[in-house]
């Protein structure tokens, strides 16, 4: 899997969700999601008045807030 020299993931293989697909995966309300983003809990991408979240960065804070429960 090719990355450049961050070793972050090349442009072309993020997966962005948008914040309904979001509150799906997560089993909560697009309200939920919105908070989240405002807080900066989750990162975002604003594309035209949408936002536009990383599937990593979702996967990411569930797997920290599921540590931090417990």
């Amino acid at each position: 899997m090719p990355h450049n020299s961050d070793n972050l993931p090349a442009a072309g293989q993020v997966q962005f969700l948008t914040v309904a697909e979001v509150a799906s995966l997560m089993r909560v309300s697009k309200m939920t999601v919105y908070r989240l983003v405002h807080s900066g809990e989750l990162p975002a991408l604003r594309v035209g008045k949408s936002f536009r979240v990383p599937e990593k960065a979702v996967h990411d804070y569930l797997e920290s807030a599921y540590f931090d429960v417990g």
